[in-house]
């Protein structure tokens, strides 16, 4: 397993000190012996870390939804209700919600760079599972292995870029591994049911070689991620306590869970998940609705995507330049409230491709930011990145998951998507209202 070094025992400091392997004069080393970089210098293997971290999220969303894009043929082979094939495909998040807390205590004492080893490890084994299956219990219990995986990578990646980034980046960081799961996502569709499916002769091989492909990537994180954690160690933050003793763990969570701005957190981090779960499975429905064909449908959900990767790409660098982290919640929580009022007053399908790249911008735009705010929170910091994100995750995934089930459920009641969206656009105000009251970090 990855050797995490640079631990306060190592370094004789405190959580966020130098690392094992500072220089001489106590600051951390950029890997090429001077002592006149910088104090926050980067050395360019931590880009590359992070490039790889991204390259981890693609393979994960790759992998996870490989079952919705095959979830027709699937069905027919192993005979599943459409009720099956729904709690199937709303697993996955719906395991965050017991699962997120642990996984992130876990990964503040194991280190991101071993904790995503061993996430990427999982998800690959349950994935090859997932494709010799002949049933709906053994594709739902290899679905929720899958999860365990998927928690390591989610948590991971914002606990790897606190510990080897400072504070001026982390925005601009968490954009780039950000950016590998909306290609994940695309790829399952893309190359995955279009290409790989036909090619290979169906979704069991295609699962095959997806999981052959995250196991793959071991061979490369592994060493890469052993010689970066010997040389240049965490110089941005270390991990919590090594220790699983319950007071250890009771404690970190006592200190997350009362933080005034971990609250405003989990409201902003609610309403993200709510958003982006609920237009990610509706929206190509409501269009169509608007008279669109199935292909204008699809382009309109599509662009929805577009404006999240757009969201992603402009406001976390953005918010790292001018140092502004509550203006570009409150900025994208606007945009999304504008683009869900669009989608409920417009009536054609160019008002819904429009208001879909808006409401896509803000969510993609307070995507990175749920995951680096943590870091520069007084009382949280590096050490418990993985635990602080994680609880916006746990509470937020519930809104993951009701969200499509309310705009599903209030549409059947009254035969509109307007009350839906309505209470997406009350989530949209409360993200503003959260990121108004957010100190500035």
């Amino acid at each position: 397993m990855v050797d995490e070094a640079g631990r306060d025992a190592a370094s004789g400091g405190t959580s966020g000190g130098p690392s094992a392997d500072a220089s001489s004069d106590g600051q951390p080393s950029d890997g090429s012996g001077s002592h006149d970089a910088p104090p926050d210098a980067v050395p360019p293997s931590s880009y590359a870390l992070v490039v790889l971290g991204a390259v981890s999220y693609l393979l994960l969303m790759a992998n996870w939804f490989a079952l919705a894009a095959f979830l027709e043929p699937i069905g027919r082979q192993l005979g599943l209700s459409d009720t099956q094939a729904g709690a199937l495909v709303g697993a996955v998040p719906l395991t965050y919600v017991p699962l997120s807390l642990l996984s992130g205590l876990a990964l503040d004492r194991i280190g991101a760079r071993r904790g995503i080893a061993l996430a990427v490890g999982i998800f690959g084994v349950a994935q090859l599972l997932r494709s010799a299956t002949t049933g709906f219990p053994g594709m739902l219990a290899t679905t929720v292995v899958f999860a365990v995986g998927a928690t390591g990578i989610t948590f991971g990646l914002p606990k790897l870029v606190a510990s080897v980034f400072p504070s001026r980046l982390l925005g601009t960081m968490s954009t780039v591994y950000i950016l590998g799961s909306y290609a994940g996502t695309a790829a399952a569709y893309s190359v995955g049911r279009a290409v790989l499916g036909p090619a290979l002769g169906g979704w069991r091989p295609t699962f095959r070689a997806l999981a052959g492909a995250a196991l793959a990537f071991l061979v490369v994180w592994v060493p890469v991620a052993a010689w970066h954690a010997r040389r240049h160690g965490t110089p941005y933050g270390d991990d919590a306590e090594s220790d699983f003793a319950l007071g250890s763990l009771r404690a970190d969570v006592a200190r997350v869970f009362s933080h005034r701005v971990m609250r405003l957190l989990v409201v902003v981090g609610t309403v993200y998940l709510l958003l982006g779960h609920s237009l990610q499975g509706w929206l190509p429905t409501l269009a169509g609705a608007r008279g669109a064909t199935p292909a204008r449908a699809a382009a309109v959900a599509t662009l929805f995507v577009v404006g999240q990767a757009a969201g992603t790409v402009i406001v976390p660098p953005l918010s790292d330049r001018l140092g502004r982290r509550r203006e570009a919640v409150v900025v994208c929580g606007a945009a999304a409230l504008v683009g869900v009022a669009g989608l409920a007053v417009g009536r054609t399908v160019l008002a819904a491709s429009v208001a879909a790249v808006v409401v896509g911008t803000g969510v993609g735009g307070v995507s990175p930011l749920v995951r680096a705010i943590p870091t520069e929170i007084e009382d949280i910091g590096p050490g418990l990145t993985a635990t602080a994100v994680s609880l916006v995750f746990a509470v937020g995934e519930l809104g993951g998951f009701f969200g499509p089930f309310l705009v599903g459920g209030l549409r059947d009641l009254t035969g509109s998507f307007v009350p839906g969206l309505a209470v997406l656009a009350v989530g949209a105000l409360a993200m503003v209202a959260a990121g108004l009251r957010l100190p500035e970090i």
